[in-house]
């Protein structure tokens, strides 16, 4: 079987940037916007803008203007950040280059022939995935990560939910890597966090809701 390295251009969007850095979107935007004049006169071209939806509560969403920049963009954007913030995206941008060393299959091929992304998989096997266990609490799963979060189960980082780290090590959870393709050929490569049956048997005593 033929095989190749994943080649495709990594992006943030301004929204992860603020969420990564603590910075409010508005605020990130703004300094975008200060600093694409420059970029425009040395590179020759603008920022890419884009809207992307965000959750506000319920079940709803809107659509929100934001920016959608290489690694490249994103550095000299985080000049003016200051080290924390720049230190942050530095490692951010290590760990999204991680990702895509995925060896994967040449077009065509079925997910069965991802011996790399099956054992990636392998902790993961027989989970639930959150929006699974949510309706087992008949919750929405916006409702279901944010209750977990106000309990300090849950947090959010990086765009993803992660674990408590005081929880961690007590197999309740485990990470899956989903990889797809746009509809313009681009590579995604998605990891979020599934429940263990064990896992599952810990949110019961913790919400109340015994479902098995």
């Amino acid at each position: 079987m033929k095989t190749m390295m994943i080649e495709k251009t990594q992006t943030m969007t301004s929204l992860e940037i603020a969420e990564l850095t603590g910075k409010q979107h508005k605020h990130v935007m703004e300094a975008i916007r200060k600093m694409e004049p420059a970029w425009e006169k040395v590179h020759g071209s603008k920022f890419r803008l884009m809207r992307r939806e965000v959750a506000i509560g319920n079940g709803a969403v809107r659509q929100v203007p934001c920016y959608q920049l290489t690694k490249t963009e994103c550095l000299y954007v985080a000049t003016k950040f200051n080290d924390e913030a720049r230190a942050k995206l530095v490692l951010r941008w290590e760990e999204l280059e991680r990702a895509v060393q995925l060896r994967l299959p040449s077009e065509g091929a079925d997910s069965r022939s991802l011996p790399c992304l099956r054992a990636l998989n392998a902790d993961a096997e027989d989970t639930l995935t959150a929006t699974q266990v949510a309706k087992t609490f008949n919750m929405t799963v916006w409702d279901f990560n944010h209750v977990l979060n106000d309990m300090g189960i849950l947090y959010r980082r990086h765009g993803r939910w992660n674990l408590s780290d005081d929880l961690t090590g007590r197999k309740l959870t485990a990470m899956r890597t989903h990889v797809s393709y746009s509809l313009k050929g681009e590579l995604k490569v998605k990891q979020y966090l599934t429940w263990t049956l064990e896992g599952l048997r810990f949110l019961n005593s913790k919400l109340g809701y015994p479902n098995f």
